[in-house]
């Protein structure tokens, strides 16, 4: 075998005795293999060594790393450009080197074990054929539109001739990766094998010449769909038009890239490749300079930089070996859940009665059963994880959990008997964590023996899928809790932010009043769907009435009057919602809310007996614009007034916190970002107008004030 290498290149070449060459890619001191701009003279100098050995019949292009292919390109190097030619250059070069490698006299063979994610997937889309493992590790995708962003190295060129126009749209507009199985059967890649043998068909394929495997065979029906979609210009005009109607939908207009990626797509299909290549360039750089990519690649390195901190510097966490849950009810079971799925940590439930237990294991069945019948996960897989779940209605099993999670009811007896019966039947050690949304930890702990393991860990539902935990200590938590218990966080797949004990934390006591002022823009006369709508196009998932109901209007009104009592009138809410209590009205949950959960339409059509209930009768006078103003000006001030009492640390936690704990849009890039971006001295301007309308609830905090005198910025 004989190496070509530059010991100063991520990139390797050993061509072995039978012709083959193997391309190993390993950038240098990383763990994780991702592309930068520089590397393109380092690929050309490869490929020319290709180039000029005839011994090479074919080249299989493989990762040096264990765990990954190639994660993507790294982001940093897109806020060195200075303008949209600057961005639009390094799509260029891209575009050019992996044209070469398409272009190549010989077959390139792309062997994939782990993440083949943006630029890493494009890369392999440029061999004439890929081979990926069945590895849980492995996944393919074009994540970019996460990122404002549309994939901008050919892309949105290769993709739709690979899997199709309608794969290739899903897969680029929801940015989602496809696990190895579903890669195989939309044609994504020629075979599916385990990793011990990837690089020997790898170099079989190689060996076998560049003639394009047969395409995945379809069945008639689907043969004939296919065809009249996507190979005729009536199909595919119907596609493109579809999915625009979709997106705008969807998007409401906040998110520019899914458009672009469209418009990519269909001038590559309808004008060619290169018309499409030179479009692709151009949008990704303008894509890069807008506003909207500037703040979602922001959160993206707040998260990733949020990865590698401990709960307390300098403080690692104890070991994990074993959680316990106590509550099988929907937290109880999604707590559970993300234990032994995602933590891959026996979790030991108890509940009072037995029906609690397998109500809560149900919890997990149900969503790993759907993943089998998906063909997602194998059934023994699903068998091992369900093995963790046991339960049982005493404390036996909980002598050596190392945490325990309660998700009880919201009673503080109840929790601080919790907290007794934890301490007596666990070791010294054991970690207490409660699942509570609006109790003082301090409280909770108040009567605790051992009030230095006692600590908050907030859970937002439902569990299995929201991605935010808040982690809360009181003045006596030891340090090795909090690390501890932000390590927990992060094994269950949540982004954990550390925030100050204190009624509402931080998520809720910014909802409260954001919530509480669409309920004052409710009984001024708007309708329901109006107000919602208003904050649905600001750029919130939904609305705050309908968040009401998904969350439980009977859980709002008993969060309100202990915010109230700790922060004063600015947490009062309008008492005509009394009547909604009284009532039963609690959303979702008992199909009685703001909007009707039978019929065609559960959950989307507004209940017209509200309006009877609350004596209105509605009629819009407001703009959108004013709607969302009065609600969002009050979230942004109470987020203020959390950094400055220090219940959130920075204001990069605020803004992680308040989009993954509540849905504030991530284009605006978090309550922090936003304030920023609008300017300290318009948002008071606007405080201040709507104090004079509706009173000191929008009294400007007193660090606005400040800010705006010394010309402070948050970032």
């Amino acid at each position: 075998m004989t190496e070509l290498t530059n010991p100063t290149s991520a990139f390797s070449l050993d061509v072995r005795d039978d012709g083959i060459a193997i391309l190993s890619i390993d950038v240098i001191g990383e763990t994780m293999n991702t592309l930068k701009v520089e590397f393109v003279s380092q690929i050309e100098e490869v490929l020319a060594q290709i180039q000029e050995n005839s011994e090479i019949k074919g080249v299989v292009v493989i990762s040096g790393k264990a765990n990954s292919f190639i994660a993507g390109a790294d982001i940093s190097m897109l806020d060195q450009c200075e303008s949209a030619e600057d961005a639009s250059a390094i799509a260029k070069s891209g575009q050019d080197v992996f044209q070469k490698i398409e272009d190549m006299p010989i077959p390139f063979v792309a062997a994939i074990h782990g993440p083949a994610l943006g630029g890493g997937l494009e890369l392999a889309l440029a061999c004439h054929k890929r081979v990926c493992s069945d590895h849980a590790k492995t996944q393919l995708g074009l994540p970019e539109v996460q990122l404002g962003l549309l994939p901008g190295s050919g892309g949105t060129q290769r993709l739709p001739g690979v899997v199709g126009i309608q794969q290739a749209i899903k897969m680029m507009l929801t940015g989602t990766a496809l696990r190895p199985k579903q890669a195989l059967k939309c044609g994504l890649v020629d075979d599916l094998v385990p990793q011990s043998i990837l690089l020997d068909v790898a170099v079989k394929m190689a060996a076998d010449g560049k003639a394009t495997q047969g395409k995945r065979k379809k069945g008639v029906v689907e043969a004939l769909t296919h065809k009249a979609l996507e190979q005729t210009s009536f199909g595919q005009n119907f596609i493109f038009k579809q999915a625009r109607k979709q997106t705008a939908a969807k998007t409401l207009g906040n998110y520019p890239a899914p458009m672009r990626i469209i418009d990519c797509i269909e001038s590559g299909i309808s004008q060619g490749r290169q018309q499409g290549l030179k479009l692709e360039a151009e949008y990704f750089g303008q894509l890069v300079m807008t506003s909207e990519s500037v703040a979602l690649r922001s959160i993206f390195f707040a998260t990733t930089e949020m990865k590698k901190e401990l709960g307390v510097e300098g403080v690692s966490p104890a070991k994990l070996d074993k959680i316990g849950v106590l509550g099988g009810g929907l937290m109880g079971g999604g707590i559970a859940y993300v234990t032994a799925t995602k933590a891959g940590l026996p979790a030991r439930i108890k509940d009072i009665q037995t029906q609690g237990i397998a109500n809560a294991i149900k919890y997990s069945f149900d969503i790993l059963n759907k993943k089998v019948k998906r063909r997602f996960m194998s059934k023994s897989e699903m068998q091992k994880q369900l093995a963790l779940l046991t339960g049982s209605v005493d404390y036996s099993g909980f002598a050596d959990a190392d945490v325990v999670i309660e998700a009880v009811f919201e009673s503080l007896e109840l929790k601080q008997q919790m907290v007794a019966d934890i301490e007596e039947h666990c070791s010294d050690t054991t970690i207490f964590a409660s699942n509570t949304s609006s109790i003082p930890i301090a409280d909770i702990a108040q009567k605790a023996q051992r009030p230095e393991n006692i600590i908050g860990l907030h859970y937002f539902s439902p569990v299995d899928k929201m991605p935010l935990a808040e982690i809360i200590a009181h003045e006596k938590t030891s340090d090795l809790t909090i690390s501890t218990t932000v390590e927990l966080a992060r094994k269950q797949g949540k982004t954990p932010i550390v925030v100050k004990d204190g009624a509402g934390f931080y998520v809720n006591r910014i909802l409260a009043p954001y919530v509480n002022e669409a309920a004052e823009v409710l009984m001024s006369g708007e309708p329901v769907e109006h107000i919602d709508q208003s904050l649905c196009q600001f750029g919130f998932p939904v609305g705050p009435l309908k968040l009401l109901d998904e969350v439980g209007i009977d859980v709002g009104t008993k969060i309100g009057p202990i915010l109230q009592q700790a922060f004063g009138d600015r947490f009062g809410s309008n008492s005509s919602f009394s009547l909604l209590n009284e009532d039963n009205r609690k959303g979702k949950k008992n199909g009685k809310g703001f909007y009707l959960y039978s019929g065609k339409n559960p959950g989307k059509v507004v209940d017209p007996s509200l309006y009877e209930l609350l004596r209105l009768s509605p009629s819009s006078t407001m703009s959108q614009e004013q709607i969302a103003e009065r609600c969002v000006l009050l979230m942004l001030n109470e987020a203020v007034m959390c950094l400055e009492e220090g219940v959130i640390r920075n204001p990069r936690d605020g803004d992680v916190g308040a989009i993954f704990g509540i849905g504030f849009p991530p284009f605006l890039g978090g309550p922090f970002k936003y304030m920023d971006t609008m300017g300290i001295a318009v948002l008071i301007e606007r405080l201040t107008h709507y104090q004079a309308l509706f009173g000191d609830k929008y009294s400007p905090c007193s660090r606005l004030i400040e800010m705006n005198e010394t010309g402070q910025t948050f970032y």
